[in-house]
């Protein structure tokens, strides 16, 4: 999923009927049906810490960052180093490993 400009953002929020969207969904509740359901795709920095159980104090000293930083890595306002992005992929797919560098 593409993040959108602030350009595309304002277009976007200029030609939204929020009185409608609200209505539109006081009638789905009210009828029983299920509004709809929108997912907001974490980073893989995220899943990566979340998978191995640390904390972002404990994830952010393995790879050797201030918490600030990798807070900023996990909110998409900055972007890792080629190393720590490949570290980061090694604790996605092996959780495992952080959790014994870890104790």
């Amino acid at each position: 999923m593409r993040k959108m400009t602030e350009k595309q953002l304002a277009r976007w929020e200029k030609t939204r009927d929020i009185g409608r969207e609200i209505l539109e969904g006081i009638r789905d509740i009210k009828a029983g049906r299920i509004g709809r359901r929108y997912t907001v795709e974490s980073f893989p920095i995220v899943r990566a810490r979340e998978k191995s159980g640390l904390s972002q104090a404990q994830f952010a000293a393995l790879l050797g960052v201030s918490v600030r930083t990798l807070q900023e890595w996990e909110q998409g306002r900055r972007e890792p180093s080629a190393a720590a992005k490949t570290l980061i992929k090694i604790a996605e797919l092996h959780p495992g490993v952080l959790r014994k560098i870890a104790a």
